[in-house]
């Protein structure tokens, strides 16, 4: 009796338990947007070109992007998207960035007082527009958001270093961001 009550004990342990659901990292889950940057004036679609001290920061948000202070060159960028929208349609989603090209910021030597600080480069600012798509990825990793019909307009300003968006397809979809889904032309 007492191998009998033993055995229906690990029995029932066995198949109350449950494997643990993890999603795994190389899982595509919700993608960021692509950017890649090209000379204005060369044809040669095959070589990006750096855009020197590139810092990026939302639109509103005091600190800029991680990896993307100022401090380095960039020719691809990785732009996350919002998932929710404030647009009165419900639908359109918007994504606003500051782009800086030769970022450079002074503290006059002076790290506690902010009023003497001084920030120099060229700030062009981009809005993203696009509607997005739930996907559902695995029980573990749960839902992806796909973002569908991605447009990027600059804002026209006096000294604009942004020329020519471009996106790579028409009605552009982000599923990855394994590739470049947009190309901006400096």
């Amino acid at each position: 009796m007492k191998k009998l009550f033993g055995f229906c004990f690990l029995l029932l342990f066995t198949i109350s338990c449950e494997r643990d659901d993890i999603c795994p990292e190389t899982t595509i889950t919700t993608p960021r947007l692509s950017v890649a940057f090209y000379d204005i004036n060369i044809q040669d679609e095959d070589t990006a070109k750096n855009v020197g001290k590139c810092r990026i920061q939302g639109v509103g948000n005091d600190a800029p992007l991680s990896g993307y202070e100022g401090s380095s060159a960039k020719n691809t960028v990785l732009l996350p998207l919002k998932t929710t929208t404030d647009n009165p349609d419900g639908i359109t989603h918007t994504t606003q960035y500051s782009i800086i090209k030769g970022y450079n910021y002074n503290d006059n030597g002076t790290p506690d007082d902010t009023s003497d600080d001084i920030v120099t480069g060229n700030e062009d600012i981009i809005t993203i527009t696009y509607t997005t798509e739930q996907q559902y990825v695995s029980r573990a990793c749960g839902y992806k958001t796909v973002f569908n019909n991605v447009r990027i307009s600059v804002e026209n300003d006096s000294d604009n270093w942004i020329q020519l968006t471009q996106a790579v397809t028409d009605n552009l979809t982000i599923q990855n961001e394994l590739s470049v889904h947009y190309k901006i032309y400096h």
